[in-house]
């Protein structure tokens, strides 16, 4: 047990209020914020503890939406996008409504049926200084933007790299009926010994071939 002030108790876990669900600290929670009209705060809980009169209390880190950052949302962060900040809070339990799951980026991908209580973080954030790390981080299609877990994109059979369908001239009902996909740099190539008759609709789905990494 680690130590704590006199008066004060650590908690093994601590029962949401009018629930049966059991947070530890490790788990990731969803909090009530002062205003109504907000989503639930998102953190992970660092800590529980008890004072004196029994009141619980939880030391938590939070995590922050793209909009709640200095640079704001951006056209590839995805709706259910956090980031993991510096930013540490003691807040009272009661304030918790339930639990979440904040996935690391490569298993979100692979989630067949994402649910409401599915996160997913690839960032740390610094609160103070708007920074991010990794700073850097793979880049796809003309566009050059980081893949957006909401967003459909092919992949071209000639470079392997992936593409938006928009940026590419094409609605997604129409990526979606292709058999195969070469981009307009591939296109001119001879292609008649190719005799592929499907192709992979994601990033995140398996293939054969990595797609070609870019760092931005």
């Amino acid at each position: 047990m680690a130590k704590t002030k006199p008066g004060k108790k650590d908690l093994d876990s601590y029962t949401i209020k009018g629930t049966n669900k059991v947070v530890r600290p490790g788990d990731c929670v969803l909090m009530r914020p002062s205003d109504s009209d907000k989503p639930p705060y998102v953190a992970r809980v660092e800590k529980i503890e008890a004072d004196h009169r029994n009141n619980v209390k939880v030391r938590v880190r939070w995590y922050y939406r793209p909009e709640e950052s200095i640079g704001g949302r951006r056209q590839f962060h995805g709706a259910k996008e956090l980031f993991l900040s510096d930013h540490y809070d003691v807040q009272s339990a009661h304030t918790i409504e339930g639990k979440c799951i904040v996935h690391s980026f490569k298993n979100y991908t692979k989630l067949e049926n994402v649910g409401t209580e599915d996160y997913f973080c690839r960032f740390e954030y610094k609160a103070a200084t708007g920074s991010f790390t990794p700073d850097r981080v793979a880049v796809y299609c003309k566009c050059e933007m980081p893949y957006n877990p909401d967003d459909l994109m092919v992949q071209c059979e000639g470079c392997k790299d992936w593409f938006h369908p928009s940026c590419m001239g094409m609605t997604i009902e129409e990526a979606k009926k292709l058999d195969q996909f070469l981009c307009s740099d591939c296109s001119s190539d001879d292609d008649a010994k190719r005799s592929l008759n499907s192709f992979p609709v994601s990033p995140a789905a398996e293939a054969k071939v990595e797609p070609k990494r870019r760092k931005r």
